[in-house]
């Protein structure tokens, strides 16, 4: 067997070798939510759109923290004002 390519047809475009292309964004819209836990994830997300796809992982993980911790805080009771005093 021989090392040696064989050469194209006479006429024929010349084959190109593969070249992945690089991270570019998506383009899918973030729109805001108002609440500023959530926007801050959202924008973090575009993070992402110049990383290759091994480094998503760590954005995706930190925009998932920071949600749950978005929700965690909605469960919270919320604390009494440090001004109410309670008169019996």
């Amino acid at each position: 067997m021989s090392d040696v390519m064989p050469e194209a047809p006479e006429g024929a475009a010349p084959v190109e070798s593969y070249d992945p292309a690089a991270p570019a964004p998506l383009g899918v819209p973030r729109v805001p939510t108002g609440h500023p836990g959530v926007d801050a994830g959202l924008e973090r997300l575009a993070d992402a759109d110049h990383l290759p796809a091994d480094g998503h992982l760590e954005v995706y993980e930190d925009v998932h923290r920071g949600l749950r911790e978005a929700l965690d805080a909605l469960d919270a009771r919320p604390q009494p004002s440090p001004s109410y005093e309670h008169r019996s």
